[in-house]
């Protein structure tokens, strides 16, 4: 008998090195453009009209979706796209050990 697995199956297919260096830049470029996680995570997973998609699968299919995504986001610390609003970070308490 075979001593059990405890690795998680994978439901959904991995990306490809390009999508996943995208992914990464669409993040970082949200990440500087409207500050917190959850306006990030909000535009990058709602549909955008504009866009005609969730921006984070537009940027992931090629490098002109990227582009795409990037041309719709605010300038650097500008804040706003359509609707989401950057949200100021809670200060973080230090920690001491």
């Amino acid at each position: 008998m075979s001593a059990p697995s405890f690795r998680k199956s994978r439901k959904a297919p991995s990306l490809s090195r390009e999508a996943s260096v995208r992914q990464g830049k669409v993040v970082q470029l949200a990440q500087a453009a409207l500050g917190s996680v959850e306006a990030v995570r909000a535009f990058l997973n709602t549909h955008h009209e504009a866009l005609g998609g969730r921006p984070i699968d537009i940027a992931v299919e090629s490098d002109a979706g990227l582009a795409a995504v990037e041309a719709a986001l605010p300038s650097e610390g500008k804040g706003r796209v359509e609707g989401i609003t950057r949200v100021p970070e809670a200060p973080r308490e230090e920690i001491r050990l």
